[in-house]
């Protein structure tokens, strides 16, 4: 186990004695067995970092050949995580709409699958500084010249991730949005003229490009905000994602987090 992580578990521990001492009844009184009192000390005491991802979600967490080694941005950058914790890696793969119910069910501890800061989900879990910004953009079909910035969704129908930022920007533009369950989806709507447009992340717009050069779609516009994606744990996980936090800022200052960008987009992309 790493020093630093040693320490945030042992101050864990030390402020769950300290309620014990005073007056929680202890494991022997109730006839129970002992279990790990926070995410970190359960994390640490198992030494393997449970991870719900898609797997489906290229360049962030897909398979090699469609059914080699999952890999990906995220699947990197968590890898680079749970090695600065001295964890083990186990991923559980779930499809994008279930994967914060895995989360909330306990089947994994954090997610690694892009997931955008905004203020319901900061309500709702826990989740650690980003690792990776990136501007949305409007996508329309190559021959649309109808619709040049946001203010032209106003009656116009879009595909957007139901879960996602993307779709309270579309909405809030005046489009009719159709949910969908995610880019493949939702620029396959765009290509086939079913819907007119969709706002979705550059990169992920990007890294179509790199392995579809001849989609017959375009970016038109940029919107304001630049969405910002983080790990989610389930709330109350506040020690395990403290050190996590930890272990991005170190990755960062070292240029692992800028190396592992590099890879995937010829860029940095974690600030």
């Amino acid at each position: 186990m790493s020093s630093r992580l040693s320490k945030i578990v042992a101050a864990t521990v030390a402020a769950g004695l300290a309620v014990t001492l005073a007056g929680c009844a202890t494991a022997s009184e109730t006839g129970g067995e002992e279990t790990p009192t926070s995410a970190l000390e359960r994390v640490t005491e198992a030494g393997v970092l449970v991870v719900g991802t898609e797997g489906t979600y290229k360049p962030f967490s897909y398979h090699e050949g469609g059914a080699g080694k999952l890999t990906g941005y995220d699947i990197d950058v968590v890898t680079a995580v749970a090695e600065k914790l001295d964890l083990e890696l186990e991923f559980q793969e779930t499809q994008w709409d279930g994967i914060f119910a895995g989360l909330e069910a306990e089947r994994f501890d954090i997610i690694a699958n892009q997931v955008s800061i905004n203020e319901k989900r900061q309500e709702q879990y826990t989740l650690t500084d980003p690792y990776t910004v990136s501007p949305g953009v409007l996508i329309v079909a190559k021959d649309n010249t109808d619709i040049t910035s946001l203010d032209d969704l106003e009656g116009k129908t879009t595909a957007q991730s139901n879960t996602s930022n993307w779709y309270g920007v579309a909405e809030e533009a005046g489009a009719t949005v159709e949910a969908v369950e995610g880019w493949a989806q939702a620029v396959e709507l765009l290509e086939q003229g079913r819907v007119d447009a969709t706002v979705n992340d550059q990169l992920t717009y990007l890294d179509y490009l790199k392995t579809t050069p001849d989609a017959g779609i375009k970016v038109v516009a940029e919107t304001e905000e630049a969405s910002h994606s983080a790990f989610a744990l389930k709330k109350g996980s506040d020690d395990l994602a403290e050190a996590i936090n930890e272990a991005l800022a170190e990755l960062s200052e070292d240029g692992t987090l800028a190396e592992i960008s590099e890879k995937y987009f010829g860029e940095d992309v974690s600030k």
